[in-house]
């Protein structure tokens, strides 16, 4: 059974920056981590790999992430999690691109590769619109289940979870080829392994053009296959006022007393 986790790259500070001409974020030369709620994902991947593999059905997960080529650092990490092979999908002509042409360029991935599984984080933090993973979905033509919080069961043929709607859950089985993006309620992401990281420096990561993918044309790709635009990004201003009191414990208590409702009365 071969298992597709979805993980990307996102700025590893709040302090971004934009392209002014593309409105996209610059994303060369800025810190960057694996955006957390995609650990989670990683996490349930290797986690139905390993019950597979227990229950006698040979298993793998391969990481698929789409960026420029320092997001290969993704999934050098998800190697040291235990992650056995790794997907990026990097080239000028997926840059720019919004979460549809995102979502198209990762599904003609997972066609490439094959899956039978599909797993990813509900969102990230540099985009939060948790529509890349069901985007991903329609494109496949599979059914996907987002706000997954729990794996009650899994086999050869399909999986239980159950979703979290906001105001009810609900459990679902689903039937495999499929998709599902998963909540940080589902579980604890492991630690990465120094002994797997000695034990993967050597290995490849599998770098994927537009050329490589099954024939679409790059009009899909990119600012090209991108029908939304960002009119004005900025990052929000950060102001803060610093003041250092001194005096006794009841003159500092009565004085902030006194400032909380200034600033809290209408």
């Amino acid at each position: 059974m071969k298992i597709l986790a979805l993980v990307k790259q996102v700025p590893g500070t709040s302090e971004v920056f934009i392209d002014p001409e593309r409105g996209t974020l610059v994303r060369e030369g800025v810190p960057a981590k694996t955006n957390p709620y995609d650990l989670h994902a990683l996490e349930a991947a290797l986690q139905t790999r390993d019950t597979l593999r227990a229950a006698g059905y040979p298993s793998a997960v391969t990481v698929v992430s789409m960026g420029p080529p320092q997001a290969e650092a993704v999934i050098r990490e998800s190697y040291w999690m235990g992650a056995d092979d790794g997907i990026l999908l990097t080239d000028r002509a997926f840059a720019g691109a919004d979460t549809l042409a995102t979502a198209f360029a990762l599904s003609q991935a997972a066609r490439k590769s094959g899956f039978d599984l599909i797993i990813a984080g509900m969102q990230s933090t540099d985009g939060d619109t948790a529509q890349v993973g069901p985007g991903v979905a329609e494109f496949l033509g599979i059914p996907h289940v987002s706000y997954v919080r729990s794996v009650n069961r899994v086999g050869p043929g399909s999986i239980e979870v159950t979703a979290d709607l906001g105001d009810r859950y609900l459990t679902q089985e689903i039937s495999f080829p499929c998709l599902i993006t998963v909540t940080p309620e589902l579980n604890q992401p492991r630690l990465p392994s120094l002994r797997t990281r000695k034990e993967t420096m050597a290995r490849t990561v599998a770098v994927v053009r537009p050329g490589d993918l099954p024939p679409a044309g790059e009009k899909h790709y990119g600012l090209s296959g991108s029908p939304t635009r960002v009119e004005r990004v900025f990052p929000p201003k950060i102001e803060r006022v610093q003041e250092m009191w001194e005096g006794p414990a009841a003159e500092l208590a009565n004085r902030l007393a006194a400032l909380l409702n200034e600033v809290l009365s209408p």
